[in-house]
């Protein structure tokens, strides 16, 4: 559609919105790519419920548009909702943005959702850009089936926990983390899919963008001395086909090493050199640790 199709189409361009909640994308970086509906809907609607109303505001004014904002994130999302099902039950039209991409991608909101369904209000997407679809294209890893993990556990414990409870998914991983602990969560990855084939993709089309494609170690070994900046996706390849556990041989190789290292120490040696789970190395050491006590 041309722009002068687009203002042509009252019922696209001009027409108010019918009472309901819109979930709508909006740029991840870029602020050309948002759709016209987007633009609209962002017009139209009575209100507009957005994270931080300072990102929001930018956005808008790019697009010379002033409808009013409320803030509506993590934590006053409990408050605000009830009223928010008021206006909405009454016939106002609400849009519901994040940040960045698809609203409740990560994000608040789909209580929400809920509340709106159990009242009969209509519920409508906008779709539009998307990190986690931006970072499986760019990637370079397979990609006709992944699973999206979100955020990990900011805690290395709980992260390393997080991480290996998805080591048995058959898939490409989509992960988002923050830069201050990207190199810390690749070692982790590293020290437990050792081989594997992953993509680090930064600033996705913003001006800096930047996507590094290599094994985790090396790119452990990258961003554990390089200070970044900006949003981060991680895009892991396909699980590698692990060696048979030989119980004899990690045995060995385990009461070789124990002689002189830590358990933690002697796990991470013989995992890395014959390319076993880290977990499953670990059981043994343990195993092995008990019985010689």
């Amino acid at each position: 559609m041309t722009p002068q199709e687009y203002q042509e189409k009252p019922n696209i361009s001009r027409d108010a919105l019918s009472p309901g909640l819109y979930l709508t994308a909006t740029p991840i970086g870029n602020a050309q790519d948002i759709t016209l509906r987007a633009l609209h809907v962002l017009r139209q609607a009575d209100i507009v419920l957005c994270e931080d109303t300072r990102v929001t505001s930018k956005l808008l004014a790019i697009h010379k548009i002033d409808t009013k904002l409320s803030p509506y994130h993590d934590h006053n999302a409990a408050k605000v909702r009830p009223a928010i099902v008021k206006q909405l039950a009454a016939g106002a039209s609400v849009c519901l943005i994040s940040d960045a991409g698809m609203p409740l991608i990560s994000d608040p909101g789909y209580r929400l959702v809920d509340d709106a369904r159990e009242n009969d209000i209509a519920v409508t997407v906008v779709p539009g850009a998307s990190a986690v679809m931006a970072a499986v294209a760019l990637s370079g890893q397979p990609c006709d089936q992944f699973f999206f993990a979100g955020f990990l556990p900011p805690k290395r414990g709980q992260r390393q926990s997080a991480l290996q409870a998805l080591d048995a998914v058959p898939s490409s991983l989509v992960i988002f983390e923050s830069p201050h602990r990207l190199g810390d969560t690749l070692a982790d990855m590293a020290d437990l899919w050792p081989g594997r084939s992953a993509s680090v993709c930064r600033e996705l089309t913003k001006r800096f963008e930047e996507i590094v494609v290599a094994d985790l170690a090396a790119l452990a070994d990258r961003y554990g001395s390089e200070k970044v900046k900006g949003e981060i996706v991680i895009v892991v390849g396909l699980p590698l086909e692990k060696p048979a556990l030989d119980t004899e041989e990690i045995d060995a190789l385990l009461h070789e090493q124990l002689q002189n290292l830590s358990v933690k120490d002697a796990v991470h040696l013989v995992a890395s050199t014959t390319g076993v789970a880290r977990k499953s190395v670990y059981d043994r050491a343990l195993v092995l640790k008990k019985s010689s006590d």
